[in-house]
């Protein structure tokens, strides 16, 4: 694993920084919160762990049905 230390605003280059995948930026840091961009092409599936964990349980079908923690189904 990769530890890398980044102030708000700053970048990591995924891949060859000539042609990269994508790159990785911190938005903002607030206290014990950090927001992170990600700025892939729409191809390369992006995921938060336990939605990963979901989607290798349950088969990709599930990605469109997963809900945020406190929401309802409609």
């Amino acid at each position: 694993m990769l530890v890398i230390t980044r102030r708000e605003g700053e970048e990591i280059v995924i891949g060859d920084p000539n042609n990269p995948i994508g790159t990785v930026r911190i938005a903002s840091i607030k206290g014990d919160r950090v927001r992170i961009a990600f700025d892939f092409p729409r191809e390369v599936a992006v995921h938060r762990h336990e939605i990963a964990e979901e989607i290798m349980q349950n088969g990709p079908a599930i990605a469109g049905k997963i809900l945020p923690t406190g929401s309802e189904p409609k």
